[in-house]
């Protein structure tokens, strides 16, 4: 019978690649953006199109300014229900998470994957230089590490 070697390969260089992972190369950069003056009816409409669980929020200067949850919608639903209030005039405004936590895209994915992990948040906005440039979900972490999947992620 012949011996067979059970010896993994070598994973040093793949460890060093992957710590060098930043948010930049694993963020969502197709962003579907919600404006801050449009109804809970229209964002509902964008969150299912485009199946996703939630988005950023602009001003006219395309500046952040919050971040709506299919929860800020379902509570804003709730409530049209019970005070029999018409949705069609509930601005996002008025139910959006104001000056959200952000991340920069040049953060490390594991520093990030902590945040997550500290935070509960599903997702962050990435912000360069006071504009949105992508958002890194929680999905976007798994995905990334699945690509690694057999390598540890520090050595």
């Amino acid at each position: 019978m012949a011996i067979k070697n059970f010896q993994a390969q070598h994973i040093g260089e793949v460890n060093a690649k992957a710590e060098k992972i930043s948010v930049a190369d694993c963020m969502t950069k197709a962003v579907v953006i919600i404006e801050e003056g449009q109804s809970i009816i229209e964002v509902v409409e964008q969150l299912t199109k485009h199946r996703i669980s939630g988005a950023p929020v602009v001003n006219e200067d395309q500046r952040l300014t919050g971040i709506i949850s299919e929860g800020d919608c379902i509570k804003q639903i709730s409530d049209s229900r019970y005070y029999n209030m018409p949705m069609e005039q509930t601005k996002v405004e008025n139910y959006m998470t104001k000056n959200p936590e952000t991340i920069t895209p040049d953060v490390n994915l594991f520093d990030a994957a902590q945040k997550f992990i500290a935070t509960k948040f599903r997702r962050f906005p990435v912000v360069d230089e006071g504009k949105i440039v992508g958002v890194l979900s929680q999905k976007d972490v798994l995905r990334t590490a699945l690509l690694l999947k057999g390598y540890n992620w520090k050595s």
